[in-house]
């Protein structure tokens, strides 16, 4: 067996990585973003707008909570999903420190 390296990263690293896992799935980022869109949670409309089955989109959905991208709620019959704040605000801030030079050197 191989050694994990992982305890030579920061947390922070750590944490980006699983978010970023988590959103490397087309189905995943298009269910992220309705969601967005919505500016609210968000209850079963996932299939109609992936065009997945139910059972497909609920193990999307599984993964986007399990990353802590997306926190859901049950209301009676369903579960509705609305985004993390704080993995949007990290998300955010990685993406804000990695801006291009604005002279690049390539």
């Amino acid at each position: 067996m191989g050694t994990s390296h992982t305890e030579s990263f920061t947390p922070e690293h750590l944490a980006l990585a699983e978010l970023f896992k988590a959103l490397g799935h087309p189905a995943r980022l298009a269910i992220v973003h309705a969601i967005a869109a919505q500016q609210a949670c968000v209850c079963g409309e996932f299939v109609e707008i992936t065009g997945l089955s139910q059972a497909t989109v609920s193990q999307h959905l599984k993964e986007l909570k399990s990353a802590g991208i997306i926190q859901g709620s049950v209301l009676g019959p369903k579960t509705c999903y609305c985004l993390s704040a704080s993995a949007l605000a990290l998300l955010n801030a990685t993406v804000a420190q990695l801006q291009a030079p604005a002279d690049p050197c390539c």
